[in-house]
């Protein structure tokens, strides 16, 4: 049983495209790396009953876990020694932390534990890869403060679980499925009804776990909501820092990473709107450098956030996979640091070759992980959508004379080219390779555009469904961004209305979508099928919202094809 800290120090960075909202309204890480940590010889619950500090502020950003493997799992909690050791303070002692995990919420029975020191360098957060645990089971963890002014303080207990082992026959997985969460838009109501499922296994975050924008700059439909803080656009690796924390500060958000494991990938707003390899749209030369920027944001994000960045020779990166027994494997993509700039939506461009939105490298490695995949169900959690929304799709060939005079893009005009219609090279070559390479069942969780779609992935989008289909995609609503009806300022569902079938006519592809809602969704994943259950909130302003069942969609396997299913998955 061992537990050693990551290795979170920021590789050098590299990530200007159009405004996401112009296109909806048409650790401990100690200095260095340390590893081998000692034993602790007792129990937290055995510790000497001495006055303790208040537990709600020393542990004011509660606990979490995530990328769970089958013997594996990062642990995460950050500690406030006094009370000037605020996140992005740069304060604070160094502080001991003793940690436990066990098979009981009580840990009278405590499989592996360890001591830590939390420092001003990390912000103070401690980030544990606790390794030789059982295999697809729950434990439960804590952290305690054992040196310094809030020697005594216990943190919450928190929950989580391992995969099951890579050989294990799994009967079922579930996934909640997540993405764009804005403070100032909204409650986050659709992950304290996630915690109401109690057969999820993990959450899946797709990207834009928080926002970088000042106050006042990307809101509600009237207004703030709540105030961000720093009030200011983060650009230093202070403000990310604040603004990571006040983040964990949320009840809800809080509750369900003390509750499940966690797998993150980030997007665009984790660092600044339409983000790049070597500059963001929300980035101006007054702000310095992109490639500072981009570091202190990826600095901050491996510090707070219990993700575990893979390493290829002496780099790291965020892009990883992991999997569940023989049933599925979870390619989890970042889209935003190797990509090349946006280009408009009506240029030729957009079918250029030598552009990216992978990378080389990363192209590589997921083709190659779903082409060797040796499980059932090929997930790949896609922070943008791959799925072309054309207006309209054209034949490439028979189209040639008017697109080529024009300057226009092969396929037909992309609703939006900061996805993958904007990088249709990539695009082609992904998708040509899971289709000369027979390759079944890919399906692609994708989160960023704020809407809900259930799409077929086809070969031709100008010729479907008879040149046939390759893949999936399912698409999660925002927690809370906007989207047309908020940017409007309309109710629910009425301009929004009329946009689904629009789209659907042009695009046969789209199966369905949702362009108003906001709230989540529930992949279960068995033999049989891939089903998305999606869930919407009511009201995403008022803190107890209620939610409910909007609608599921499924994939028999092998059939590369979505359906309606009749109810959620049970």
């Amino acid at each position: 049983m061992s537990a050693q800290l990551t290795d979170d120090q920021p590789p050098s960075s590299t990530p200007s495209g159009v405004d996401r909202r112009t296109i909806l309204r048409s650790g401990a890480l100690a200095a260095g790396v340390t590893t081998g940590l000692a034993i602790a010889p007792t129990s937290l619950s055995s510790a000497s009953a001495a006055p303790t500090p208040n537990v709600a502020t020393v542990f004011a950003h509660g606990v979490a876990s995530g990328d769970p493997l089958p013997d594996a799992v990062i642990l995460w909690t950050r500690v406030t020694p006094t009370p000037a050791a605020r996140p992005g303070s740069g304060v604070g002692p160094d502080t001991d932390i003793e940690w436990e995990i066990g098979r009981d919420r009580a840990l009278r029975s405590v499989t592996a534990s360890g001591t830590v020191v939390a420092t001003a360098e990390s912000d103070h957060t401690v980030k544990l890869d606790v390794t030789g645990l059982p295999s697809d089971t729950v434990l439960y963890y804590r952290f305690r403060v054992v040196s310094g002014p809030a020697a005594g303080a216990v943190s919450p207990t928190g929950r989580t679980r391992t995969a099951p082992a890579d050989s294990a026959d799994v009967a079922r997985v579930r996934f909640g499925v997540v993405s764009c969460s804005n403070w100032e838009a909204g409650y986050f109501g659709a992950y304290r009804h996630l915690r109401a499922h109690h057969d999820v296994d993990a959450i899946v975050h797709l990207g834009d776990y928080f926002y970088e924008y000042e106050t006042g700059g990307y809101t509600g439909k009237n207004g703030v909501v709540r105030t961000v803080s720093p009030p200011n656009e983060t650009v230093s690796l202070r403000d990310y820092r604040i603004r990571h924390g006040l983040y964990k500060t949320d009840p809800d958000l809080a509750a369900l990473h003390r509750e499940l494991p966690w797998i993150c990938t980030w997007d665009d707003h984790e660092s600044a709107n339409d983000s790049w390899s070597s500059g963001a749209e929300n980035h101006s030369a007054g702000e310095g450098g992109w490639a500072a920027r981009k570091a202190a944001s990826e600095r901050a994000y491996y510090e707070w956030m219990p993700v575990r960045p893979a390493v290829s020779g002496t780099r790291r990166h965020l892009y990883r996979r992991l999997r569940y027994g023989r049933l599925l494997e979870l390619s989890m993509l970042d889209l935003r640091t190797y990509r090349d700039a946006q280009v408009s939506r009506t240029s030729r461009r957009t079918d250029d070759p030598a552009r990216s939105i992978t990378g080389a490298a990363q192209m590589r490695w997921l083709t190659e992980g779903l082409a060797s995949s040796p499980t059932r169900w090929r997930i790949v959690g896609n922070p943008v959508m791959i799925s072309p929304v054309v207006i309209p799709p054209l034949d490439a060939r028979n189209a040639a004379a008017l697109t080529e005079t024009l300057g226009l893009p092969a396929g037909g005009v992309p609703y939006n080219a900061d996805q993958w219609d904007g990088y249709t090279a990539d695009r082609r070559r992904l998708l040509d390779t899971i289709r000369s390479r027979h390759i079944d069942n890919v399906v692609f969780i994708t989160g960023d555009i704020h809407s809900s779609w259930a799409c077929d992935v086809p070969v031709d989008a100008a010729n479907y469904p008879a040149a046939g289909t390759v893949a999936t995609e399912l698409v999660v609503p925002s927690v809370t961004s906007s989207n047309i009806d908020d940017i409007l300022k309309v109710p629910e569902h009425t301009v929004g209305a009329a946009v689904p079938p629009a789209i659907m006519a042009v695009n046969r592809h789209v199966r369905w979508n949702d362009f108003d809602a906001h709230g989540y969704g529930l992949l279960t994943v068995d033999a049989a099928a891939a089903q998305m259950d999606w869930y919407f909130v009511v009201d995403k302003a008022d803190p107890h919202t209620a939610r409910y069942h909007a609608r599921s969609f499924r994939v028999r396997s092998g059939t590369q094809r979505v359906e309606p299913a009749a109810r959620p998955a049970g």
